[in-house]
């Protein structure tokens, strides 16, 4: 588990994130994104109905045991992290549409996340000691959205405050990951090491998973490749450390840790994984930009 000071600076860290996040938007955005909603909708659609179910579906069939069944659960219903914006930077996806993806979804997050993580919950049979109430989760999502409003007002206020507030809450987002795994990874390498296979089947393969089917859910729905690669990426990769501060705030002692050890886990591998497929997206854009720029050339 997280010791006290852990838990604490876990919690600093993400209001920080959260008002970067803010930051990151106007209220002009909204507006501009509302007109032309699909590819937000879609989104949306792959955030909250093929992430939860996805997470439900490989608790299942792999047959974890309650406490990591509510955890992949839990990483399944969280919305998209500020993480993700910096790998649609990096893969030359569209970012407007990854940080409003990531800022609707938290948002939304207040609703939906109790209600699926109780919904997915229960069909997978986790019941009694392990439940996360969904007041719990509804509680951090509402404390967390008030840094969130509070840095877009930043942003209206100052334009050039709000954009230093937008680069610092995206780089803790990179930094409480790498937070969580130097402390924790260390002090239970050993249960690293006795893993079973299905854990780690579970843990990789729904960030690589929610992102494929991200796509091409997107592609479906006639988004172009672009707007669709940028919805992948947003689908797969979730808010880990949200999902263990709701942990850390919900259970204590050995229930903490057990339940904690999926998110972390998640938190390890989606970095990783996330990392291959946006050097393959990038590489993907960069030749269709100069499939663009030959074929604008011959028309000439």
């Amino acid at each position: 588990m997280l010791t006290p000071l852990e838990t604490t600076l876990l919690g600093v860290m993400m209001m920080v994130i959260m008002l970067g996040m803010g930051a990151s938007m106007t209220f002009r955005d909204f507006l501009i994104a509302f007109r032309k909603p699909k590819g937000l909708l879609v989104g949306l659609l792959s955030q909250f109905a093929i992430m939860p179910f996805l997470g439900y579906m490989l608790a299942v069939l792999l047959g974890l045991p309650s406490a990591m069944a509510v955890g992949l659960i839990l990483i399944a219903c969280m919305p998209g992290g500020t993480t993700s914006n910096i790998f649609a930077y990096f893969s030359k996806g569209v970012l407007a549409l990854s940080i409003m993806m990531t800022t609707v979804s938290t948002m939304a997050a207040v609703v939906m996340v109790p209600l699926l993580l109780s919904f997915y919950s229960g069909l997978a049979g986790v019941t009694g000691e392990y439940v996360i109430p969904a007041a719990n989760v509804a509680q951090v999502l509402v404390v967390l959205l008030v840094p969130t409003a509070l840095g877009m007002v930043l942003r209206k206020v100052n334009p050039n405050v709000g954009a230093t507030i937008e680069l610092i809450g995206s780089m803790m987002g990179v930094f409480v990951i790498l937070f969580l795994i130097a402390s924790w990874v260390p002090r239970n390498y050993q249960m690293l090491l006795d893993t079973p296979f299905p854990v780690y089947v579970a843990t990789i393969g729904i960030g690589l998973t929610g992102m494929l089917l991200g796509y091409w859910l997107a592609r479906g729905l006639r988004q172009d490749n672009n707007r669709s690669r940028t919805i992948s990426l947003e689908t797969g990769i979730q808010n880990g450390p949200l999902a263990v501060l709701v942990v850390t705030l919900s259970f204590t002692g050995t229930q903490q840790q057990e339940v904690l050890f999926i998110p972390i886990l998640y938190s390890l591998f989606i970095v990783i994984s996330s990392s291959l497929i946006t050097t393959w997206y990038r590489r993907t854009a960069t030749r269709e930009a100069v499939a663009r720029d030959a074929a604008k050339v011959r028309m000439i």
